[in-house]
């Protein structure tokens, strides 16, 4: 682990470096590889920057903060960081199970397929009827279905005269 402080444009405190150098190295328990740490701490008027940069393996994360406070702005780059390392592990799991490798180096075993069976009336066909959420549509003959639209129309009027009733009551 290799962690290097740069101080721009402002004295250098041995408080400020140790804070910095011990915060930076609790990111490397959130890192497998190695890492290499460069620190910049500045003062631009009267803002308080830190920006870090970390290269472990492969990866490479970078965060910039500004505050009025250099332990506060220190603070919130490395929890800056913890997060972009956080989500890179992350992606990282998900790419691995979507291709299929487990974390552990070995492979997903295949799933056993269930015997294709006729296109009949077997436990097949049923299975799938009892899984869909739609009923299916009746059957109406011509008759039926005009009942039935003139059973909503009189329903219908017989709601607005109860309604004309209460009014003029």
């Amino acid at each position: 682990m290799n962690i290097s402080i740069t101080f721009r444009q402002m004295d250098a405190s041995a408080a400020i470096k140790a804070y910095a150098r011990e915060k930076v190295a609790k990111l490397q328990k959130f890192l497998r590889q190695p890492m290499t740490a460069r620190v910049t701490l500045s003062l631009d008027k009267l803002r308080h920057v830190a920006e870090a940069r970390i290269s472990s393996g492969g990866r490479h994360l970078e965060a910039k903060e500004q505050s009025q406070d250099m332990y506060a702005s220190i603070d919130k780059v490395i929890d800056k960081l913890e997060r972009q390392i956080r989500g890179a592990k992350g992606a990282a799991q998900a790419k691995a199970r979507r291709g299929g490798a487990t974390l552990r180096g070995g492979t997903r075993p295949t799933p056993l397929q269930a015997p294709v069976e006729s296109e009949g009336r077997g436990s097949g066909a049923k299975a799938k009827a009892s899984k869909s959420k739609k009923k299916p549509a009746k059957s109406r003959t011509k008759a039926e279905a005009e009942t039935k639209k003139t059973s909503k129309v009189k329903a219908k009027g017989r709601r607005a005269a109860s309604s004309r009733k209460t009014k003029t009551r």
